[in-house]
C-alpha cells in the first residue's frame, strides 16, 4: 500500500529520534553500570530497548507503506557527564519526542492514514511514561540528594 509522502517523511523522522535516543541511553546505561550503579544501568538499558522496538514498529510501518527506512540518519547524541547531566538530556529527549510523535499524529489524521496515527499514539503513551518516570528519578535526586540517590543504585 503506498503512504502518503509525508507520513513517510514524519516516520523517518521519528524512526530518527528512535535509533538516535537508542545511543544516548545505551552510553548511559553503560557508563553506570561502569560506575556500579547496576539499578540505575538496568533502567536505562530497559528504556533504549522499549526505543528500539519503537524502531522496530516504525521501520516496519514505512516497509508497509512502501517506503524506505532511513536508518543511518542520527540526530546529535547529547551524552550527559554525570548522572544528574544524564537525566537531564535524556528529559530532553524525551520532551522532543513527545513534541514530534503529536505533530506526527497531526500529520497522519491530515493524511487519512488512521492505521498509522493509531501506532504513533500507542508508541506516545510509552514516551509519555518514560518521560514521568524520567522525572520520577529527577525528583528523587531533589528530594535525597545525589549522594544518597545513587547510593540507592549500586548493585
Amino acid at each position: 500500500m503506498k503512504g502518503d509522502f509525508r507520513v513517510h517523511e514524519v516516520l523517518n523522522s521519528l524512526l530518527a529520534d528512535e535509533l538516535t535516543a537508542v545511543n544516548q541511553y545505551m552510553v548511559h546505561a553503560e557508563m553506570c553500570d561502569n560506575w556500579g550503579y547496576s539499578k540505575l544501568s538496568k533502567s536505562i538499558e530497559k528504556r533504549a530497548i522499549d526505543e528500539m522496538k519503537h524502531a522496530e514498529k516504525l521501520i516496519g510501518r514505512i516497509i508497509f507503506l512502501e517506503g524506505i527506512p532511513i536508518v543511518s540518519k542520527l540526530n546529535d547524541v547529547h551524552i550527559g557527564s554525570d548522572v544528574t547531566k544524564m537525566y537531564e538530556r535524556d528529559h530532553n529527549a524525551e520532551e522532543g519526542a513527545i513534541k514530534s510523535y503529536n505533530a506526527g499524529i497531526v500529520v497522519c489524521g491530515e493524511a487519512k492514514d488512521f492505521a498509522t496515527r493509531e501506532i504513533l499514539e500507542d508508541i506516545l503513551k510509552d514516551e509519555d511514561a518514560h518521560i514521568d518516570t524520567i522525572e520520577t528519578i529527577e525528583d528523587e535526586i531533589g528530594h535525597m540528594g545525589i549522594q544518597v540517590f545513587l547510593s540507592t543504585q549500586l548493585g
